[in-house]
């Protein structure tokens, strides 16, 4: 019993405490790669329609992806074409020989 005592004397007051407060949790926070519970999260399919399911992750909205292979062909190539547009073709450049110079003679200072 009197060691007991002497070994809570010796102990430091802060760190006697054994239980966390609210300001050891403000300082630092859990690095998880699972969450303890599931979140709702609105889940949009390919058609459009959604559905309200439980998520192991705290998202909003969850898109599932297209498959371009149950696709038209006319649609397919067109949705590629959207994502992978061609590149710019090389403008002719002007030449001034069809030109009237006449007709801009009023704007020239004199």
């Amino acid at each position: 019993m009197a060691a007991s005592r002497a070994l809570r004397a010796l102990r430091l007051p802060a760190a006697s405490c054994a239980r966390g407060n609210s300001n050891r949790a403000a300082v630092g926070h859990l690095h998880r790669q699972l969450y303890g519970r599931r979140y709702p999260v609105l889940l949009v399919n390919t058609d459009g329609s959604t559905v309200r399911l439980r998520y192991s992750e705290p998202k909003r909205i969850l898109m599932m992806p297209l498959d371009s292979n149950t696709l038209p062909e006319a649609e397919r190539k067109a949705r590629l074409r959207r994502h992978f547009p061609s590149k710019p073709k090389a403008k002719e450049e002007e030449t001034f020989e069809g030109i009237d110079l006449d007709t801009y003679k009023k704007f020239w200072k004199k």
